[in-house]
């Protein structure tokens, strides 16, 4: 029999991944990026190889700019570190604020669409994963 207490402390627990922390706490309450908006097939790429003493980075961060070590899609950043695609924007946000990534935004053609190769490529990161 489990005291009323503990059961509210498991609640918050995954067996696998330990504590879970809501999106909100990662982004400090914040819902939209500082700067940009960040599509899905944006390709994101880190200018430094090394964050982990930057000021106010949490985790997610200085995990966004270890993946971004080679270029990643926005999608794939989500897939990766398992957290909902607007959490990421906001990260992102604050990554190009401080200069650490750059995004490229997909190339429209002619009709307003991305090339078909921006497509490709992140068809094929997800299949990687």
């Amino acid at each position: 029999m489990t005291v009323q207490g503990d059961a509210a402390e498991h609640e918050w627990v995954d067996d696998h991944a330990g504590p879970v922390v809501r999106p909100y706490a990662v982004t400090r309450g914040r819902a939209r990026p500082v700067t940009g908006t960040f599509d899905l097939i944006s390709l994101v790429t880190a200018t430094r190889a090394e964050v982990a003493s930057e000021s106010g980075l949490g985790p997610e961060h200085v995990a966004i700019v270890g993946l971004c070590q080679r270029i990643q899609s926005v999608a794939e950043i989500a897939a990766h570190l398992d957290l909902p695609v607007g959490t990421v924007r906001v990260l992102l946000g604050d990554l190009v604020a401080r200069h650490l990534v750059q995004v490229r935004e997909p190339r429209a053609t002619t009709a307003g669409l991305p090339d078909d190769s921006v497509f490709e490529a992140v068809i094929n990161g997800l299949r990687a994963l």
